[in-house]
């Protein structure tokens, strides 16, 4: 029997007392708290079974105890036998972080050292090594002779490390298979003890209830995150509440949490929260709401959809623009017409960023595997983005996922393609995209890629064509899949083939009907979307205006200005409501678009009637920040209007635009004339190459 060298003396010192004991006692004697010591009787519980003993608890006299003395015998002999667990480095180091947090209280050296069965010596020498991994998380380790060992620092930092110390240790079919109440595995194993440990610290109860809001949320959330960025939150708000029934609460700077309430993820946070205070009897401070607001920002996965015709997005756009130059130049490989490429740059980039600025952490379970396999890439990666950012500090994790985005470029190829397959891929969309690039190069008979989430896959219709490919073990899941690496070994790939080869001879006439009718039905849609297109793009070149100003104006008079004319041309209902909206949105952050004299003011409104894209001109410039923060010189003010209930492909059309702005040198220097009429000829030149693209 493997247990820890703490359980050992508990049970110990329960088995040779006739009496009861108390768990202050306990405590007091091992040198941990009562609530280490209730948990440890948990295990202890269940380890007494076999010998047909019982612990008893009697609330407010003390534990003991009861069987057969016979039993008591051969259980204290077998105790003889059974073995302490030694731990490696990294794992002491996790189950000192474990101690170290649930303590409220410092804890005493002896008891560390006791509880992983090492000398007092060993557990220093940890700590120094751990002081190393928590500066990052702005913690520190104190030390006081006479007085213990505990960390130092603010809340959030403290749950920001679990967060990310349960991350990285836990496989992730023990968090998923936690989160979904299967403990355990296909293999039949239970987790280390050391999972365990981690585990405790979201308590399951607890954890459960959080599951099951976020389920009902998920169904309705406007955008959708990853898998593991689900499973990230969910143990982020389970380490919360816990947190705060022990009286911990998160400290936020007030002007911040102002600043976030305008954001579109803090109505979300917003409902997350009421919902769990509901549900838990419990009052949960605003602090709690602009922190999962910014949990969200760096969670969720953003579609396409009107994914430019945000300011701050645009800025994104730009540097992921920098770093495909920059791999173009160093791969002599054409990159920089690759669209796919693009979209996937910015879509990651924008939450890792954020996730960088606010110190929030990600693990890349494959980072090690890409560095070995990829190592040039990687470097040529890394060098990358020290250039485009060279104000942030990126973590190789962060590194690792823009890898997969560009390897999933150079790797692919083209070839015949007929099946369906659906990737499940719970590490993100770096890995799932490098999973892509290889399945279509190596498997010819893939016709369509689609990434699912763990928790879409059972939602799903899937014919007997289709081909399931996981990274992941899917437990419960009745349909054949096959596990695959997220690179694929040649023995995989095989494996994959033989399967795709399989799924091609099922129903093959019934197959090349449904083809045919598929057929009629794609173009349908193609038909319907290019009308779409072609409206918005039709009202955009319609309704557009260039007017230059003649005298001084404020950018505000201006803007003001330019929303009455608007109005009187049906364009929008209310010109004040507009253009306080488009206020707002400046005020979140700088709207002006560095190294030029352009300011992209945006908005989605309902008191927007038609999509709109005009620009006002300055008699003179007008200082104002940019999206880098820094001050920049206006005197182009763009105004790129949508109604807030809009479609899919027009926003697409409007997100152009945002791209076309600063596509290039000449571009800029366009939008940057005083040329309405070439900047409308200009326009209508690339909205044809936009509509031929999507007919072809």
């Amino acid at each position: 029997m493997d247990i820890s060298a703490r359980e050992k003396v508990i049970l110990d010192e329960l088995i040779n007392r006739s009496e009861e004991v108390t768990i202050k006692e306990l405590s007091e004697k091992i040198a941990v708290s009562p609530r280490t010591i209730h948990r440890d009787l948990n295990t202890i519980e269940k380890l007494l079974h076999p010998y047909n003993l019982e612990l008893i608890r009697k609330t407010g006299v003390g534990i003991q105890i009861l069987g057969e003395e016979t039993n008591k015998e051969i259980l204290k002999q077998k105790l003889n036998t059974f073995s302490s667990r030694e731990y490696t480095l990294d794992e002491r180091q996790t189950m000192i972080l474990c101690t170290l947090y649930e303590s409220t209280e410092p804890v005493k050296l002896f008891a560390l050292a006791n509880e992983l069965g090492v000398a007092i010596a060993t557990i220093s020498s940890d700590l120094l090594k751990l002081e190393e991994q928590l500066k990052p998380f702005q913690l520190l380790i104190v030390k006081k002779r006479g007085y213990g060992i505990k960390i130092s620092g603010s809340e959030k930092a403290k749950r920001r490390a679990m967060s990310y110390v349960i991350a990285k240790t836990l496989k992730e079919d023990e968090l998923f298979s936690f989160i979904k109440e299967r403990i355990q595995k296909k293999s039949g194993n239970h987790e280390s003890s050391i999972s365990k440990r981690l585990l405790h610290l979201v308590d399951r109860k607890k954890l459960l209830v959080i599951e099951d809001v976020m389920q009902q949320l998920n169904r309705v959330l406007p955008f959708p995150i990853t898998d593991n960025a689900y499973v990230g939150l969910i143990v982020h708000l389970t380490l919360a509440i816990e947190r705060i029934m022990l009286g911990e609460n998160i400290q936020m700077d007030t002007i911040y949490l102002e600043q976030l309430t305008k954001e579109p993820e803090y109505h979300i946070a917003h409902e997350i929260i009421t919902k769990l205070a509901t549900r838990f009897q419990i009052d949960i401070p605003n602090a709690e709401i602009g922190y999962i607001t910014m949990h969200l920002q760096g969670a969720k996965l953003r579609h396409n959809e009107g994914q430019l015709l945000e300011a701050s997005n645009l800025e994104t756009f730009m540097q992921a623009k920098k770093l495909i130059q920059y791999m173009e130049d160093a791969t002599g490989e054409d990159l920089k017409d690759n669209a796919p490429l693009l979209e996937g740059l910015v879509t990651h980039l924008k939450p890792a960023i954020y996730r960088i600025r606010q110190n929030m952490g990600i693990t890349n379970p494959l980072l090690k595997n890409i560095r070995k396999d990829y190592e040039e890439l990687f470097q040529l990666v890394k060098d990358a983005v020290g250039e485009v950012f060279p104000e942030l500090r990126v973590p190789d994790e962060e590194i690792g996922y823009l890898v997969m985005h560009f390897g999933s470029v150079l790797l692919g190829l083209r070839g015949e393609k007929d099946l369906k397959a659906y990737i499940v891929c719970s590490s993100g969309i770096g890995t799932s995209k490098m999973l892509v690039s290889r399945l279509q190069r190596e498997i010819p008979e893939i016709a369509e890629v689609v990434n699912v989430s763990l928790f879409e896959l059972n939602e799903l219709q899937i014919s007997d064509r289709d081909l399931i490919i996981s990274t992941i073990y899917l437990q419960d899941f009745t349909k054949e899949y096959m596990i695959v690496s997220p690179f694929m070994t040649q023995e995989e790939i095989k494996q994959v083939q033989l399967y795709a080869r399989r799924q091609m001879l099922i129903k093959k006439p019934v197959a090349l009907l449904n083809r045919v009718r598929s057929s009629v039905d794609e173009i349908i849609n193609r038909m319907k979307n290019i009308q779409l297109y072609t409206e918005t793009v039709a009202e955009l070149l319609s309704g557009f205006q260039h007017s230059s100003q003649n005298e001084y104006m404020s950018i505000k008079k201006c803007i003001r200005v330019a929303c009455h004319q608007l109005e009187m041309q049906k364009i929008i209902k209310d010109d004040e409501i507009v253009a306080n909206a488009l206020f707002a949105r400046e005020a979140l952050g700088g709207i002006g678009i560095p190294e030029t004299k352009l300011a992209l003011f945006h908005t989605r409104h309902e008191q927007v009637l038609k999509p709109s894209f005009t620009i006002q001109t300055l008699k003179d410039p007008i200082v104002m920040t940019a999206m880098d923060g820094n001050d920049s010189e206006v005197k182009h003010l763009l105004l790129l209007l949508a109604p807030h209930q809009y479609h899919k492909q027009g926003l697409e059309v409007l997100s152009f635009i945002s791209a076309l702005i600063i596509e290039n040198e000449k571009s800029v220097e366009l939008f940057e004339s005083n040329q309405g009429t070439l900047i409308h000829s200009y326009l209508a030149q690339k909205f044809v190459q936009f509509i031929d693209e999507k007919i072809n």
